[in-house]
């Protein structure tokens, strides 16, 4: 069992924190290739009595390769049973006592969940410094995913039932358009061609990468702001 950090957005921290989302789709790096000799295809490694050099077994899980070159890759996010540590925008809070002189913050604030109002300092009129997620600590991590499967996949090829748990926002039947305040689409699936045009920038659902799709449950969660 491995360990990796992987980033998420605010409102994927919060879906994740609901229960909602138990997927991500990560963009397949894949390294040149001609297309005219063979192409890209997914595929499946492990499970049954696969073991590798070390003798460990490794399991069932998606991966992708090349027709004619043979070159098999697997997920970077991990595999079936390995765990993700979530990376997300926080801010330190170290002790007022002006005899601290350093060390290590005594707890975190985390910007997906934090309410303005908190802490006595938004009421001095305090500005609170914000830190990007890449670079949270693994101690300051308050989520923890365990990988329950992994396949890869065109972008364009996810169902209506894998969009609602990638962690759209959605009610009364209707899916949230990323793209308008008050925009709306009655299939999740538009909803998250929305979200992900919104993340990835124009034109990156029409390219219809192949993608990693990692599914996760959460094992458990230390911080509470």
């Amino acid at each position: 069992m491995k360990e990796r950090p992987i980033l998420f957005s605010a409102p994927m921290v919060r879906a994740i924190l609901d229960g909602s989302k138990t997927q991500t789709r990560r963009v397949v790096k894949l390294p040149p290739a001609p297309d005219h000799l063979g192409q890209w295809e997914a595929t499946s490694v492990g499970g049954g009595g696969v073991y590798d050099q070390h003798g460990r077994k490794i399991p069932y899980q998606g991966a992708i390769w090349h027709t004619r070159t043979g070159k098999v890759i697997c997920s970077p996010h991990g595999q079936p049973g390995d765990r993700l540590w979530v990376r997300e925008t926080f801010c330190p809070i170290y002790p007022q006592d002006p005899a601290y002189n350093g060390g290590q913050p005594i707890e975190y604030d985390y910007a997906a969940t934090y309410q303005h109002g908190d802490r006595l300092g938004d009421h001095l009129g305090v500005k609170k410094v914000w830190k990007p997620s890449i670079h949270m600590p693994r101690t300051a991590s308050r989520i923890l995913l365990e990988v329950t499967g992994v396949r890869v996949e065109r972008l364009q090829d996810i169902s209506e039932a894998d969009a609602i748990a990638e962690g759209i926002e959605g009610s009364l039947g209707v899916y949230r358009d990323y793209h308008q305040d008050d925009g709306i689409f009655a299939y999740g699936q538009d909803s998250y061609r929305s979200l992900w045009e919104l993340i990835n920038g124009p034109g990156s659902w029409e390219a219809n990468p192949w993608a990693w799709v990692v599914e996760f449950k959460r094992i458990n969660m230390t911080h509470e702001h």
